[in-house]
Formats: C-alpha cells, structure tokens, sequence
C-alpha cells in the first residue's frame, strides 16, 4: 500500500473496528477470566468515561505501573480514547526511578497494583515528591491514599455516552499515544513521544510481514511496559483479532505447561526465552505442538537456536527483527518466504515504507557489507524527546534520518545484521570488537546455554574480553576449555581472556543483558 493511500488511524477506532469484526471470539484470557472482543470495546469505553470523570483531558499523561493484567490493557485503551498519553513505567523500577519517570512526563494519575513479587509500588513512592501527580488507582489490593479500580470505574457510568462520542471523535492520528521512557543506561531515561497514526501503522505492517491472525492464541510474555509486550504484544492482538493470553509472572515451567493447556500457538521474546526452553531439561514432558510462530530479535541471536527452535520446539516460522523505543519498535523484519539462512543471520530488510542505512563517523553511507551505524528514517520515527529538544536534535537530523546508536552491516538486498551498540564496542590492540559476535560464536560451543561479553582493562592491550557464561548442569566446562575452544573458532584478538560462570545472567524485564551489572561485577573482581 502507498504512503499516499493508506488511512492512519486512531486507537479508539482500531478497538471498536476489533470489535465490529470479531465480536463473540475470545480477545482476553487470565485464568477463569475472559473478553470476547465485543466485551473488550465495551469495557473500554467504560474506562474512557471514567477517565472523562477523573477531569482527565486531551493531552494529559497517565501512567501505567503494573504487571500484565487485563486492567492494564482497558486503562491504557480507555485513556488513549480520550486523547490521553500513556506512560508506562517498569515494574522493576524503585520508587526514585518512578519518580522521576513521573515528573519528567507530569502525569496526573498512575495506575498500579499494591504489591507485585515483593515490591509494594505505592509504598515505595510515599517519600518521593510528585509534583503533577493527583490520584493512585489500584488494579489489585489496598494501600492507604489509593481508589480501586472498580472505585475508579463506577465514578463514569452516568457520563452521557454522547459526551463519550465527542471527545473520541476529537482524537486524530497525529495525536500523542504514548511516551515510552529509554533505559537511560548512558544518563538520565528520556521520553520517546510516538504518536496514534504511526503506532498503529507500524504494527499493522508487522502483524502482516509476520503473519499473525485471528486464528493465533498469543502468549504475552512480554511486559506491557516495554514495547514488544504493548505494541508487538496487545496492540497487534488487537489489530488482527488474535487471542490474547497475559503472563503476570515469568516461570518457565509455567510457560511450558501454559502452550500446553491453552494451545499456544504464538510466542515471540528475546532470544534468551527460547534458549531457556531449548535447555530445559523436561521439555519433551510437554506437548508443544501447538507452536506456530515465533518473532525474536537482538545483537546476538546464535544461529544454531533458530535452526533447533524449528527442529526441536517445533516452530514453524521463526522470523527476526530490529527495532528501538524510537521507531515505535520496529525497524527491520525478515519475510516469512525468506531461507532460513538469513533468519538466523540478519533481522531482516526495512519494513515497507522505511529507510535504512549504514553510515561511518562522518554520516557518509558505507559500501554494503562493510560495518557503520545504523540510521533509519520514515514514518515510524518517533516525534521527538518529550521536553528535551536538545537530544532530539542530536539524535534526528535535519532531513530526518534517526541515529540509532547501534552498529551493523547491511548486504546487497538490504537485509541488516546488527553487530553490536557503538557503545558497547570495545578496542583489543586496535582493533574493534564487538561482543555480539563473540557472544554468538560461544553460544554455539556445546554445553553454552547463554553467554554475554565485555571488555576488560588490559596493561598490554587496553581492553580484553571477558565472557560470562550460563552453562548446562552437565556441561562441565571451566575457563581454560571455554578458552582454548575460542582460539580454534574466532581470531585471536576477539578471545576471552578470561571467563567467569553465572547460575543466570543479569537481564532486564525485556530479556537483554545488563552489561552495566557484568562491568559492576568486573570492577569488583582483578581481571
């Protein structure tokens, strides 16, 4: 479809459209509990009219902290109707990180649960100054100072529907859906503004390219808050009327005996999901067969788990992506008709509408196959840093190439292969080295069931690689194998010097690695 042809979109009309095409067929399941996607609508516009009774208006920010819940959908959906801003905040955050996720994005009302896995959100926040903030609305459970969802609810049901009408009529594709916040792993966490039309664009061309449908029963493992659980996660559930089935909580058996029951078919995630599953040692105790599609994507996605993800987990599409907070998520997708060679080794070509370079220090474009930072411009291109022009500025040129800050090769067709984060790329003796490749040349060593890389300080050479490695039970390898394995598989400068063995990598709510912990860890330690 043409850029000139396609009709952008708003939030509210993609849930009622779900609803007026799928209508009785399930949309929500959590345990006993379930949506069809007729009940969804309605339900949102329950949550719309309770926002309408809160004084909420067109432009102010909500912020959600909470774990995949059915409530998490209806409230960011319910906002979203009127015209407000959704800002979702992880739920591993400390109450001085929410904070300040707070204030800088001057949310009125933060949607919560009392307690999850042992953090308590409201209490956590009782020392913390919060300027714009005005009311706390549970979810689930009780604390002092907060309403309860269903408080919240009631409050709307005597708006008059027509007044509901007018203030989703007033909403526009241009509007502001969301402002999702950076890790901040190189400063302070920045609000990426990204707006209804292009959200809803970009994850209408990745439900296709990756063929979700209707007929799917999606297992969100994914959190809500991070962009693979939201916009590749409810949000493309919505867009194709595929059933949606929330984890609260990450257990692996749990996954395990969930694709079972329920007859999962979709499951995306990092690829440490997949290598966890491929490790388990009951595996072939549970019936997978269901499993039909499966999406992943980083810096380092070993070829040989692709390849047993078809063999072993029984997928029949494995497909790669890229993408950043900045372009809504989605960058680059690999095709289903693509050979699985380049699945396994590139996160695919620029979705349509998108375009996609390599470029050296200077900004000048690199010969295909040749190594530079990745830049991107089109309509998934975020509208900017909220409140921070500056960062905007440096981050988006002129004529509106986005600098991603990540590094890869493109080839003749146009298929990318991320290498690593500039800012992750070490130098051995001058020489660059980027831990992704590493890391992906170990994972395929037997008995590796993770791996992840930094470098080291070196008197001789500047920097070295150390390699943290997550192991099989039976494995029993030790530093000098791990070692002497690495000389024979990569040039000598790209070799750990040294190897440290983990029960379990440092990784964040989104399944990357926390290199920032591994450096920590390495700081404390003589090399």
């Amino acid at each position: 479809m043409s850029q000139q042809s396609y009709q952008e979109k708003t939030l509210p009309q993609v849930v009622a459209a779900a609803a007026q095409r799928h209508g009785s067929r399930p949309a929500v399941t959590e345990g006993d509990f379930q949506l069809t996607y007729a009940e969804l609508d309605v339900r949102r516009r329950e949550a719309a009219r309770a926002f309408c009774a809160a004084g909420i208006e067109h432009g102010d920010r909500i912020a959600i902290w909470a774990p995949n819940l059915h409530e998490w959908i209806l409230a960011a959906i319910g906002a979203q109707s009127i015209g407000a801003v959704l800002v979702p905040l992880s739920t591993r955050m400390k109450g001085i990180e929410a904070a300040f996720q707070l204030n800088a994005s001057g949310a009125r009302m933060l949607f919560t649960v009392a307690e999850f896995l042992g953090a308590r959100y409201p209490e956590m926040l009782a020392d913390q100054e919060l300027s714009a903030l005005e009311r706390v609305v549970l979810f689930e459970g009780a604390s002092s100072g907060c309403d309860s969802w269903g408080e919240f609810i009631a409050a709307g049901a005597t708006l008059d529907e027509a007044q509901l009408d007018a203030r989703q009529a007033a909403v526009v594709p241009s509007d502001t859906l969301d402002i999702l916040f950076t890790s901040g792993t190189t400063g302070k966490p920045k609000g990426v503004v990204t707006s209804h039309g292009q959200n809803i664009r970009v994850f209408e061309t990745w439900s296709s390219t990756v063929g979700l449908s209707a007929d799917d029963r999606y297992l969100i493992i994914n959190p809500f808050f991070h962009s693979f659980g939201y916009k590749a996660g409810w949000l493309s559930a919505i867009l194709t009327g595929a059933h949606m089935f929330p984890v609260k909580s990450f257990d692996l058996d749990d996954v395990l005996a969930r694709i079972e029951s329920d007859h999962i078919s979709m499951l995306p995630g990092p690829p440490t999901i997949y290598q966890s599953l491929l490790a388990h040692g009951e595996r072939q105790n549970y019936d997978l067969s269901s499993l039909r599609l499966a999406v992943t994507g980083a810096a380092s996605v070993p070829v040989e788990m692709i390849r047993r993800m078809s063999s072993d987990l029984g997928f029949e599409s494995v497909l790669t992506a890229y993408g950043l907070t900045e372009t809504c998520g989605t960058v680059s997708i690999c095709r289903s008709d693509d050979d699985p060679e380049t699945i396994a080794t590139t996160s695919g070509a620029a979705m349509a509408g998108v375009e996609v370079k390599c470029v050296d220090d200077s900004g000048a474009e690199v010969a295909r196959g040749e190594p530079g930072e990745i830049w991107c411009r089109g309509f998934n291109v975020m509208q900017g840093y909220f409140n921070n022009p500056e960062e905007t500025a440096n981050t988006i040129t002129g004529d509106g190439w986005l600098k991603t800050g990540d590094v890869g090769v493109m080839d003749e067709r146009g298929y990318i292969r991320i290498t690593d984060r500039i800012k992750d790329m070490f130098i051995v003796g001058g020489f660059n080295c980027y831990p992704a490749e590493i890391e992906n040349l170990l994972c395929s060593l037997p008995g590796v069931v993770q791996a992840a890389v930094i470098g080291v300080p070196d008197e001789r050479m500047g920097e070295v690689a150390r390699a943290y490695i997550v192991q099989t039970p039976e494995a029993g390898l030790d530093e000098a194998q791990v070692v002497s394995w690495c000389r024979d598989a990569m040039s000598n400068y790209k070799v750990p010097r040294s190897v440290r063995f983990l029960e379990a990598l440092p990784l964040n709510a989104s399944g990357k690695v926390m290199k920032p912990e591994l450096r920590k860890m390495a700081e404390q330690e003589s090399p």
